[in-house]
Formats: C-alpha cells, structure tokens, sequence
C-alpha cells in the first residue's frame, strides 16, 4: 500500500514538473540564439522575414526515466515539501534535447527554420515520461 502511494506520487509529481516547468524557449533571429543552426520561434511568422516554403512536421523526442537513487530523494523531499531539484535538471535535459532533435529534423527536411513550436509531454510508465517537441519546418528569407 505505502509503495503504491509512493508510486502514485512520484508520477503525479512528474506530471507537475512537466506541466509547470515546460517553458518554450523563444529564439528569435537578430543577435539571438539559433538551435542546431535553425531558427525556433513559438509564434507563427519570424519578424522580419517571410515564409517562402513550407517543408513539413518537424519533431523530436526524448524519453527519460527516473532512477532509484533520484526517487528516493524526490521521496524525501516531498515529505518536507519544496521543489525536487533531481527532476527539475532531469526534464530540463529532455526539453533541450526533444529541442534539438527537432531541430535536426527540420534540417533534415531542408528548412532553416521552425515555427509554432510547442513542447507536449506523456507518461511512458509510471517512472518514464515522454518530452516531444514539434512545430513547422519553413525556409525563411529576410524581408526587403
């Protein structure tokens, strides 16, 4: 019983984290950072530049597990409360890397950017979940 609580917990907590901690990079174009070369903005067109092509679904994934050792200190640090620093890193790492192999399948597709990305998560099981980052692969040009 006490394990099965525990169990529940630390899939709901996973849940949290995901929900709460999801926050979409933003990256523009002028002097901003690029993903694997490739333009990502959340919005549907990149200031100062136009779509001249739409190459597709771009995507990426990633899932990750917890192990006993970081459950157990999750397990402790919910019974004090707080956040549980283990799972913050842990989704942190799939985000960026859901987020770069998104960006390597546009690339992929021919695309120098992508547009409307969002990130989208699932349990796998009740100690692995799922990070999938998705959005429009496009060829840009500079505006004139």
């Amino acid at each position: 019983m006490i394990l099965s609580l525990f169990v529940f917990q630390i899939k709901s907590l996973l849940y949290i984290l995901f929900q709460q901690y999801l926050e979409v990079r933003c990256i523009g174009v002028m002097g901003m950072e690029k993903v694997e070369g490739i333009v990502v903005v959340t919005t549907e067109t990149v200031p100062g530049y136009r779509i001249v092509e739409v190459k597709g679904l771009a995507r990426g994934s990633v899932v990750k597990a917890t192990h006993i050792g970081r459950d157990i200190l999750a397990g402790l640090r919910n019974l004090v409360g707080g956040e549980v620093k283990e799972y913050t890193e842990m989704m942190a790492e799939a985000r960026e890397e859901a987020l770069r192999r998104m960006a390597l399948s546009a690339k992929e597709l021919g695309a120098n950017a992508v547009v409307n990305m969002r990130f989208a998560t699932s349990n796998v099981s009740s100690n692995m979940a799922e990070v999938y980052a998705y959005g429009t692969a496009v060829v840009i040009e500079k505006e004139e």
